[in-house]
């Protein structure tokens, strides 16, 4: 009787919108913060040192797997510095716009059949909005800061923002044309098979994978934060926690980046077999996971096996190429829908 009062109570408490909501914002964070960010830095270390022939972490915890939680809890004990020259609030404000726009990101993420925070009609628009916002953060960080070299870095993530959103949004722009909906669930819904299958898909994928590399400042696309020529570019002026923050950012947005590709190019949840005694929602959530933990590692060893682009070059690839590509892929994709092919 007890038990049956207990569930009577909790599923009364979730149709409560904003209960739900707030669970929701609980667990995305949870997620990021863990998730998306301490076991990403743990796996980038261990990835760049198989690349490199080297051993990584291996000193706390079995394997070094505990060395993320000790770097935290270092950074929480650290002291929080301010230029006298720069501005306060903006200083402040920056990573904190940075770590919320990649969160906000994960609202039309659908992690399983009926797994989303929200399904949005316009989901990819929304997703293309939110993500956009961390570059400003970028930007009002660098100039907030009152550094050169820091200016310099938000100045450039500015002319990336520029540069490359527009290829990103044809990219979306494309998978929208073809599955006939901008919701990230009913995207999902529209692939029998993975929309990779299609031969003129491979360029989408490409432009956005591409693009998105660059939205999240990864190398080959990293300049603003070169260290090689601007100490660390936007962030030189953070200490530990506010640094932490901008990390969170970018670490969430590049498993944000690589879920949404999953989303629209592999089939999203859906996997080639159910997984037995968890059911379908379970299945379509560690087969979510899988596939895009499978992207974050394609990325990072892009990131450890080609060199930084000049800023030169990092704009003639989207002005020269992707932009074009884009056009004439949207083109053709739409004139097949249009024809019934």
């Amino acid at each position: 009787m007890g038990v049956a009062l207990f569930l009577n109570i909790v599923t009364a408490l979730l149709e409560i919108e904003l209960v739900r909501m707030f669970l929701s914002v609980v667990a995305v964070f949870t997620f990021v913060a863990i998730g998306g960010a301490m076991f990403l830095v743990l796996m980038e270390r261990k990835v760049s040192a198989w690349i490199q022939a080297r051993i990584g972490p291996r000193h706390v915890g079995p394997g070094g797997v505990l060395q993320t939680i000790a770097d935290t809890v270092k950074i929480l004990q650290k002291e929080h510095i301010v230029s006298a020259q720069a501005d306060r609030f903006m200083f402040s404000l920056a990573p904190i716009m940075v770590a919320v726009a990649a969160l906000l990101s994960y609202v039309v993420l659908p992690w399983g059949p009926g797994v989303i925070v929200r399904d949005l009609n316009v989901g990819l628009l929304y997703f293309a909005a939110v993500s956009s916002v961390g570059v400003i953060g970028i930007l009002i960080g660098g100039w907030a800061s009152n550094n050169k070299y820091s200016l310099y870095g938000g100045l450039r993530s500015a002319a990336q923002m520029i540069s490359y959103e527009i290829p990103l949004g044809l990219a979306l722009l494309t998978v929208a044309v073809l599955t006939g909906t901008l919701s990230t669930a009913k995207i999902v819904e529209a692939q029998p098979y993975p929309l990779l299958y299609y031969p003129f898909i491979l360029v989408n994928a490409f432009i956005f994978i591409t693009a998105a590399t660059a939205e999240t400042n990864r190398v080959p696309f990293d300049l603003p934060e070169a260290e090689s020529e601007l100490v660390a570019g936007y962030f030189s002026e953070y200490t530990p926690m506010r640094f932490a923050v901008f990390q969170l950012g970018e670490y969430g947005a590049l498993f944000a980046n690589s879920a949404l590709f999953v989303t629209m190019f592999l089939g999203g949840w859906r996997g080639p077999f159910d997984l037995p005694l968890i059911g379908a929602v379970g299945s379509g959530i560690i087969w979510f996971l899988l596939k895009s933990y499978a992207i974050v590692f394609f990325l990072m060893w892009v990131r450890w096996t080609y060199p930084r682009l000049r800023i030169d070059q990092l704009l003639n690839v989207s002005w020269k190429v992707l932009v074009p590509l884009g056009l004439v892929n949207l083109l053709v994709v739409s004139f097949f829908v249009v024809m019934g092919w």
